[in-house]
């Protein structure tokens, strides 16, 4: 016991030193505490030695960690999100498979006979990473634009792919229908016993103790210990059940405050994973590495292919099918976790892991990078694919006598540059008040779903990059007498409404520029560049938050609600 506390103070506090390390350098944390693990462990300077350690902090961090993912899948999501998610969600991995299982077997590796080291790696590969992904995107604004949105389904997809191959990971040595079924049937009493908990017993405890926050956590812990030992005890695994106790609570009313109790403890323990596994890596010799740098190229490869090829099949444009395939080229933390299961039945080599887990680093720093300059990524990838003969929304829409809002026809008067809430609102108050001014108005955005809706409704729209020149004249900004920019800057790629409005005056002297400004400071810089007037939501947001209090002082609030749903209803927006 003392052995265990001594060898966890270790992976702390290496983990911490090397964190803040990698925190100061701009490099994944994950990447210092696999490092941290290999200084610790047995091939490193050897200070932790005891595998019943090692395989303790790493079941335990591992069994958060699902926990945690499970906590933030939403079903709901995902039945909502419609084809384009689920089609390129299911295209992703049913190709990734197919090409990981035929690659992997062509350079040689083991697939049946007690060896499956291609086909735990063409899994492996098929997973991207949550943790890496919805960090990136979270801290570029990007998870609720549509490229985030399709990434974010696709992992949730990928998710339940990975809780499927783990119940039937134990019965790989004799594979046979009724194991299968066996398996299925058991993860299925597993899911309904959770499911039945969650929903019938779990909401009147956690009312009753919802103002004691200690019970709150202690209670989200013990479900995810009970759901655990409910799955070893079906023969399953306690990591699988607390994946599922996750999902069980995600769509719970309290999940919101469970996800907020347990943070802190996920944090500790997913630290010690990352250790752990880091504890597990070998000194690599040439093989290894070499093997590691063929499964991170093929990872890249196959995620072009299968996730840009069916978005594209599904007219989602260039930029949309790009950017998802940037996002998710990376192996998964839930690779490792596929990995580290396959190597404990012995189903792959120790080679095999090790050549994953390297891998695993190397996509994990370079993924971060990719990710952060995904926009001006996608903007050669989408030159490069041009040269090559795709052709993007702009051309096809227009070669099919769609609305290309370009020089085909006389230039509208009002140019609405980039479309996402503002516009989408400003439109329907334009339905609303007047309808005929629709008519003298162009919108130009990238956005697939807006072109093909604002389309549909006959409006005269341009599907192109605002930040680019030879996009503005196509859009006819040169004949426009009022051009507005209605994105923020926190929302726009590769340009700031600064430098657009100096691009848009020197294409249109003339014209009135009405932009848009996230800061106080932004408003000077961005008439001194040539705008006509600048508005800042803040103003209108706090003149509607002080109007709203008034109303509650007057005992007016429900008046004022009314009116404000009343306004709601007659909307018919673009973006809800």
């Amino acid at each position: 016991m003392h052995e265990l506390i001594g060898d966890i103070t270790l992976s702390i506090l290496f983990a911490w030193g090397l964190g803040l390390a990698a925190h100061f350098f701009r490099q994944p944390l994950i990447l210092a505490y696999l490092v941290a693990g290999f200084f610790i462990g047995p091939f490193g300077m050897g200070w932790v030695k005891s595998q019943e350690s090692i395989q303790t902090i790493s079941e335990l961090g591992l069994i958060f960690m699902l926990f945690m993912i499970g906590l933030e899948i939403d079903l709901k999501k995902i039945v909502r999100a419609g084809p384009v998610i689920l089609i390129a969600g299911g295209g992703q991995l049913l190709g990734g498979c197919i090409l990981g299982v035929l690659f992997f077997m062509a350079i040689g590796l083991a697939m049946g006979q007690g060896g499956f080291d291609a086909l735990y790696l063409c899994v492996a590969c098929a997973l991207s990473s949550t943790v890496i992904i919805v960090k990136v995107l979270y801290e570029k604004r990007e998870l609720d634009t549509l490229p985030g949105r399709i990434t974010l389904g696709v992992l949730v997809l990928q998710d339940i792919f990975a809780i499927l191959f783990l119940a039937v990971q134990p019965s790989l040595d004799n594979l046979q229908i009724s194991i299968i079924l066996l398996s299925i049937a058991r993860v299925g009493a597993l899911v309904a016993t959770a499911l039945i908990l969650s929903r019938y017993v779990l909401p009147h405890l956690f009312h009753q103790i919802a103002r004691r926050p200690e019970l709150v956590l202690l209670g989200a812990l013990a479900w995810c210990f009970l759901i655990g030992e409910i799955a070893e005890r079906l023969h399953l695994s306690r990591e699988m059940g607390s994946l599922v106790a996750g999902v069980s609570l995600s769509t719970f009313p309290y999940a919101l405050d469970v996800t907020a109790k347990v943070t802190t403890l996920r944090d500790f323990f997913i630290t010690l994973f990352f250790v752990a596994l880091g504890m597990t890596i070998p000194i690599p010799n040439g093989s290894v590495i070499g093997l590691a740098l063929i499964i991170a190229a093929f990872t890249v490869v196959s995620r072009v292919i299968t996730t840009f090829v069916p978005l594209y099949l599904m007219k989602q444009g260039l930029r949309a099918s790009l950017l998802p395939a940037i996002n998710l080229a990376q192996i998964s933390e839930f690779s490792l976790v596929v990995i580290q299961t396959g190597l404990a039945a012995r189903h792959i080599s120790t080679q095999t892991a090790s050549a994953a887990s390297f891998a695993f680093v190397v996509l994990a720093v370079l993924s971060t990078f990719a990710i952060g300059r995904s926009d001006q990524l996608s903007r050669s990838g989408i030159s490069f694919l041009k040269r090559l003969g795709l052709r993007d929304l702009d051309r096809t829409e227009a070669g099919e006598g769609g609305h290309d809002g370009g020089g085909h026809g006389e230039p509208r008067r009002i140019v609405i540059l980039g479309f996402f809430r503002a516009a989408s609102a400003l439109l329907s108050e334009i339905e609303r008040r007047d309808e005929s001014l629709l008519e003298q108005i162009a919108v130009v955005d990238f956005n697939p779903v807006v072109f093909s809706t604002l389309s549909a409704r006959g409006l005269h729209v341009t599907y192109g990059d605002i930040s680019n020149v030879d996009t503005l004249l196509h859009a006819g900004v040169g004949g426009a007498e009022i051009i507005i920019l209605s994105v923020p800057d926190s929302l726009l790629k590769g340009a700031t409404n600064v430098k657009l409005v100096r691009h848009v005056r020197s294409l249109n002297p003339t014209a009135k520029i009405i932009s848009t400004a996230d800061l106080l400071s932004d408003v000077e810089d961005q008439y001194a560049a040539g705008a006509d007037y600048v508005t800042v939501t803040r103003l209108t947001d706090a003149h509607e938050l002080f109007a709203a209090i008034e109303a509650a002082d007057n005992g007016l609030l429900a008046d004022k609600r009314a009116e404000t749903d009343a306004l709601l209803s007659e909307r018919r927006e673009v973006l809800p």
